[in-house]
């Protein structure tokens, strides 16, 4: 297997509930493992996400954990997720990723030509999303 590059987010306990909302809008296939079904003794909460994975059909994989005490959590200041190409559902992407969150930036012609925008989703994590136009 060739090496992989994927965004792995923390939560403060929501895990299981933002990738839940990312696979109704993303679509794809939810793996969910909890702190208890590895046998984690050591969380106090053992139905938090140790580890997920969502694969789409579009060939996204993002993947997310609930962060234990110990380590540190600052949510939604240092990581973007970029939807990218030229793909019609990414304005629907966007669009159901907006609900409950912030619209930092619509969706408009930017000046390298092609749709940009961005947003903070319900669960603090920023979305950024180009779409390209045609030449």
């Amino acid at each position: 297997m060739a090496s992989q590059l994927n965004p792995y987010l923390a939560f403060d306990g929501n895990a299981r509930q933002a990738m839940e909302f990312y696979q109704e809008v993303l679509g794809g296939t939810l793996e969910l493992g909890t702190y208890g079904d590895f046998g984690s003794a050591e969380m106090p909460d053992p139905d938090k996400i140790m580890h997920a994975t969502l694969s789409t059909e579009a060939g996204f994989t993002v993947m997310a954990w609930d962060v234990p005490e110990r380590v540190p959590f600052d949510p939604g200041t240092n990581v973007a997720l970029y939807l990218g190409g030229d793909d019609a559902r990414l304005r629907e992407y966007f669009e159901k990723l907006s609900a409950g969150g912030t619209v930092a930036m619509p969706l408009a012609k930017q000046i390298w030509g092609d749709e940009a925008g961005t947003l903070v989703d319900r669960f603090r994590i920023t979305w950024m999303c180009n779409i390209r136009q045609p030449s």
